[in-house]
């Protein structure tokens, strides 16, 4: 068997094994930094993608609120508009009604006056057929004349 001394293992292996482990605690160190930085970095992510949806929640109420004012502002101009052709439409058949009313009563007066005047001529004809009593009435009428 060959002969070592405890002199050359600690001479020869030694360093070797101190190396060894001083790359592992350089690895290990590098391991927990990188760690901790990706944890920072996650942390730093999870607060922007945060902020992002906050934003976006927000954004989302801003659009929100305008397409319920925009909505709301379309139909109060439709109804008014609708308000507005409806008042229109009840003058236009107001004033034809008006129209038609009075043609009704000028047609109606018109027919009155014919049928007055076609009476009074078939009276009148009968009271002009007899002389005598024509005479009679002018007659009357004269003596009834007071002069002065």
């Amino acid at each position: 068997m060959p002969s070592y001394c405890f002199y050359d293992i600690e001479k020869i292996a030694w360093p070797a094994i101190v190396g060894g482990l001083k790359k592992r605690e350089q690895s290990i160190a590098d391991s927990l930094a990188t760690a901790e930085k990706v944890r920072a970095e996650m942390a730093e992510l999870k607060s922007e993608n945060e902020e992002l949806l906050a934003q976006a929640r927000e954004e989302r109420a801003k659009l929100l609120k305008e397409a319920r004012e925009i909505k709301e502002k379309i139909i109060g101009e439709a109804k008014e508009q609708a308000k507005l052709e409806a008042s229109k439409i009840i003058s236009e058949s107001l004033a034809a009604i008006n129209t038609q009313k009075m043609a009704a009563l000028t047609d109606v007066k018109n027919q009155v006056g014919k049928m007055v005047i076609e009476v009074s001529e078939k009276i009148l004809r009968r009271e002009l057929e007899n002389k005598g009593a024509q005479e009679k009435y002018i007659k009357d009428l004269t003596s009834e004349i007071k002069l002065n």
